[in-house]
């Protein structure tokens, strides 16, 4: 996709950016030269210093689709909170505008290649999209999407990461996340047909999802495409890992009810049975109502072999074998089953309750992935991110509930982390081999820098076939100044330029290596005015490909100095003694070289000193 414009009409505004924020991605004249000709891939690069409002632009793209993927969604998947259009969103009123490429299935020869499409919500309304170069298709976005139009209007998926805490990005990919899971979870407890990967399209891939990032690109993709890893973190081959499923987890009784395949009829029928029964019992009233309830749920686990009581008297707590569930029948996913016929091994460990599948890794195994996952690394990622979302379940129903309406800042603080045992679907002994290590090592020795470098370009790997939007806030912090240096040529290497697909990226940054391997119009510089809070953007006024980074860092980042603050007051300090006049120059001069490295101030500082006891060209003439 190619983004044109975005415009917040929020009376209240988005964060910090105000009413009347507007900002046009590219002109008239740069689109149609990246549309007439096949230009490499290149991220907006979005730098200005902190709280400038760089996230803030991500935020507001994520808010907008986070309401597009809502309404595309089938409703009675919906959870209640979300099932009103008129919900309470961050973002209540926008203008977006974009292109997005019209897959070639959906167009015929002499249609356009390229679908432009403005969506807009005004405070209190539905949202609306035009279809502005198909005769000017335009309608409330859900009767669009009901009439089947979503997949050519939307990107196949949107993409955050942040590498920081900026829970503000990650808020409505969270709330995402549980609509995948209450979907996945009432396709189980049902056992309905369920595809084997997530039907949302947003996703928040922070480092709960490293390993199986890692293990899909290294099971699947080439030596040429793995190039980046080799050459940089010194990865050379997979060589075991452990996936481990919990046979059995213990449910509450509202997620037993959930089982209750009756309808509303058979249910009213079987409370008055119940009821009548007690009554010929002797049973007193609030008997009966305690009777009425263990019975309902005794018949709900009789009628799901998957299902069983506690060996605890009274408790309110079930069993339930969710994986019987995960193996299901020919209606249900296979993923399990997949799993299992790749695995080099796979037994029930009955000390910990659990499936474990161990693969060691040779050329026969990445066949048996190739064949069981349609030869995608995708596909076996989206498989276990399936998976690995139902470690959600034990969040309860009140706090999702309070998570699909919420602001907070504060997700990850109330979302319960499940210690490795209690987790459903867990990684374990990832070994590889590493260039220069004697012993494979596991995932867990890499370094912070190593582990977020194989983060960010392993997901750009598993996505590169796919038309999507990448949000990536400060997706470098960790890295050596090389890695910064090659950030961008290693994006260019991991998503190349390609007119079917065209991958949207923004990435805000701190960094100036990113701003000098990019062209001006790519470079978003952000600006606060610290006494109307107005934020602005621009481009930058110099070209800024192949630019120092000196220049970078005193043009675009406001940053005079080319030294260190602790430096800086050093140098300024000897400034201050030489300018007293009472020092012996030389004698200064040497104490200079002895306390400070190589610099421009530095040099500037000696020649200073040293053009004092020079005459000026009238006394040399003289």
């Amino acid at each position: 996709m190619k983004l044109l414009r975005l415009k917040i009409t929020d009376p209240d505004g988005f964060r910090s950016l105000r009413f009347g924020f507007e900002h046009h991605f590219r002109t008239d004249w740069s689109l149609q030269d990246e549309l007439a000709q096949a230009i490499d891939f290149a991220p907006f690069v979005c730098a200005g210093p902190n709280g400038s409002g760089k996230s803030n632009l991500l935020e507001a793209l994520a808010a907008i689709f986070f309401q597009l993927e809502v309404l595309r969604v089938r409703r009675s998947f919906l959870p209640e909170a979300l099932q009103d259009e008129a919900q309470d969103v961050s973002l209540v009123a926008f203008e977006l505008d974009y292109l997005i490429r019209v897959p070639a299935e959906f167009r015929s020869p002499d249609s356009p290649s390229w679908a432009k499409v403005g969506v807009w919500k005004n405070a209190g309304e539905s949202v609306r999209i035009l279809w502005e170069n198909q005769g000017d298709f335009s309608t409330d976005v859900y009767e669009a999407f009901k009439g089947g139009h979503a997949d050519i209007l939307l990107p196949q998926y949107v993409l955050g990461y942040s590498s920081g805490e900026n829970e503000i990005l990650s808020l409505p990919f969270f709330k995402m996340r549980f609509v995948q899971f209450d979907e996945y979870w009432n396709a189980l407890t049902r056992q309905l047909s369920y595809p084997g990967h997530p039907e949302t399209r947003l996703a928040y891939l922070d480092s709960g999802f490293s390993q199986a990032i890692l293990l899909c690109n290294l099971l699947f993709q080439d030596e040429a495409t793995l190039q980046p890893f080799r050459e940089d973190v010194g990865i050379e081959a997979l060589r075991e890992f452990r996936i481990i499923l919990r046979r059995r987890i213990s449910i509450d009784a509202v997620q037993l009810e959930a089982f209750d395949l009756a309808d509303e009829d058979q249910k009213r029928e079987r409370r008055n049975r119940i009821q009548a029964e007690a009554r010929i019992r002797g049973l007193s009233d609030s008997e009966i109502s305690q009777s009425v309830d263990d019975w309902v749920r005794h018949e709900i686990i009789k009628s799901n072999p998957a299902l069983s009581e506690t060996d605890e008297p009274g408790s309110t707590r079930y069993r339930l074998n969710l994986l019987q569930l995960l193996e299901g029948d020919d209606k249900s996913s296979l993923v399990v089953s997949a799993l299992k016929r790749c695995a080099t091994l796979n037994y029930i460990d009955d000390a910990t309750d659990t499936l474990v599948l161990d693969y060691w890794v040779n050329e026969a195994t990445r066949q048996a992935f190739r064949e069981n996952f349609d030869g995608s690394a995708l596909a076996l990622f989206q498989a276990f991110q399936v998976l690995l979302t139902l470690n959600l379940y034990a969040v309860s129903e009140v706090l999702k509930a309070d998570l699909y309406t919420s602001n907070s800042h504060y997700v990850s603080e109330t979302v319960p982390t499940l210690a490795s045992d209690q987790r459903i679907m867990r990684f374990k002994f990832v070994r590889f081999t590493k260039h220069g290590v004697a012993e494979p090592m596991m995932l867990k020795e890499l370094s912070d820098g190593e582990h977020q470098l194989l983060h960010s370009l392993g997901l750009c790997l598993l996505f590169r076939e796919t038309n999507c939007l990448f949000l990536l806030d400060e997706p470098e912090t960790h890295f050596n100044p090389d890695w910064r240096a090659n950030f961008i040529s290693r994006l260019r290497q991991c998503l190349p330029g390609n007119g079917e697909l065209a991958q949207e990226m923004l990435i805000t940054t701190h960094t100036p290596f990113l701003i000098s391997d990019s062209k001006p119009e790519k470079v978003l510089v952000f600006a606060k005015d610290k006494t109307s809070g107005k934020v602005s953007i621009s481009h930058p006024d110099y070209n800024t490909l192949g630019a120092s980074i000196n220049k970078i860092t005193m043009n675009t980042f406001g940053k005079r100095e080319t030294i260190g603050g602790h430096a800086q007051a050093l140098l300024d300090a000897l400034r201050a003694r030489f300018e007293q006049g009472t020092e012996d120059k030389e004698a200064l001069i040497t104490e200079i070289h002895q306390q400070l490295g190589d610099s421009v101030e530095k040099v500037l500082l000696i020649k200073a000193i040293l053009d004092v006891d020079r005459p000026s060209d009238g006394e040399a003439q003289r």
